[in-house]
């Protein structure tokens, strides 16, 4: 398989048991203990996906995911959480997460996202090329993952430019949320249609006032499209 797993969970025995589990379905694992050591890992192996705890001791998991966001916006996380836990899902999506595991789980159920999530990646990889999509006062690069407003970069996460860029690129075409969770998070996506609005409710903070020859529209009852102005 090749591929390349971190997880950092403060839990010893977790940690083991899914460096066993994993390693025996072919990934390469290293754990870590604490968000400090995580992030250490993180930059010094470059794993092909990160399995983040959320509560852990030195540094907790959003403080990793968005120091780990701010080094690669393209690596997945999928984070792990304990039943019962105050827990932000949006908070989550924002910082860039992809996917979400509640303890305890079943094995072969985080095993099956772990290849979801990983082959989501490789084909957006696959599809993303050179083209740069560009209307008024904004461009779109999916290969560089950047945003620019006014000719200036701005921080996005990847999920938020990974649909507008699809949104943009399709323009004038009004797409369901159950579609954009196909298109944009991939069928095999297990999270529900909120998701979508979170990350187009975030999109529209960054381009607001931005040009009056486009907008990021919603259709009632229907979902949302890239409305280009005449």
């Amino acid at each position: 398989m090749d591929k390349s797993l971190l997880i950092i969970d403060d839990d010893v025995r977790i940690c083991e048991m899914l460096q066993l589990y994993f390693e025996s379905e072919g990934y390469r694992v290293r754990t870590a203990n604490d968000g400090v050591e995580g992030i250490s890992y993180f930059k010094a192996y470059e794993p092909d996906l990160v399995l983040l705890d959320l509560m852990m001791p030195k540094k907790d998991g959003w403080q990793v995911c968005r120091e780990i966001r701010a080094i690669s916006a393209t690596k997945p996380i999928i984070m792990i959480t304990a039943k019962g836990e105050v827990f932000d899902k949006v908070l989550g999506l924002e910082l860039g997460a992809d996917d979400f595991v509640v303890k305890p789980f079943d094995m072969k159920e985080l095993s099956a996202r772990v290849k979801a999530v990983l082959r989501r990646c490789k084909t957006q990889s696959k599809s993303s090329d050179d083209e740069i999509i560009k209307f008024e006062n904004i461009e779109i690069s999916l290969q560089k993952y950047e945003l620019k407003i006014r000719g200036k970069a701005v921080d996005i996460p990847p999920k938020e430019l990974e649909l507008l860029y699809f949104l943009a690129s399709n323009s004038n075409i009004v797409f369901k949320r159950d579609q954009l969770l196909d298109k944009v998070w991939g069928f095999d996506y297990l999270g529900d249609s909120r998701t979508v609005d979170v990350h187009v409710k975030r999109l529209r903070e960054k381009l607001e006032g931005v040009s009056d020859k486009w907008s990021l529209k919603t259709v009632w009852g229907v979902g949302y499209k890239f409305e280009l102005f005449q």
